[in-house]
């Protein structure tokens, strides 16, 4: 059946696959599809100047497709992964990174290096030199869970 569509359709089923792939990447989006569907595109392209030649089997057909699929796939990903988006918040999914540069006061004392504080709704695990009950802190660093403090 396939076999039938592709004599059919001749050069322009590379264009119909190219369609299909862009079309799929639109139902789920994933930023992959679009690249083999670039290179279906060029392949089909190329089809309909080589279409009559003796070069241009299907194997020839196959090969520049399968080339242009992967040099798609590594310019697109160089193209995604350096366009280089800042953010508005770009300690999002960062809590304790967010926190840095924050002011407390000691919840519980920090003694033998370890104490906690509250900062929002949250009792945070805190090191630092040891201080008392109350005494104001400014966050310098997040490691992990905890959070690094010193006196202010």
């Amino acid at each position: 059946m396939i076999e039938r569509i592709v004599a059919e359709l001749g050069p322009w089923a590379w264009w119909v696959l190219g369609i299909v792939l862009l079309i799929l990447e639109v139902l789920m989006p994933g930023v992959f599809l679009v690249w083999i569907g670039i290179a279906a595109i060029i392949t089909g392209a190329l089809s309909l100047l080589l279409w009559e030649t003796a070069l241009w089997t299907w194997q020839a057909q196959w090969l520049v497709f399968a080339v242009l699929s992967l040099i798609a796939a590594l310019v697109g990903r160089r193209i995604v992964s350096t366009r280089g988006q800042t953010s508005d918040q770009p300690h999002l999914n960062q809590r304790g990174q967010s926190l840095v540069g924050r002011t407390a006061t000691l919840e519980q004392p920090i003694a033998e290096g370890r104490g906690r504080i509250r900062l929002d709704d949250t009792m945070w695990s805190v090191q630092g030199p040891d201080l008392p009950v109350g005494a104001r802190v400014r966050v310098t660093a997040s490691n992990g869970r905890d959070l690094t403090v010193e006196a202010i």
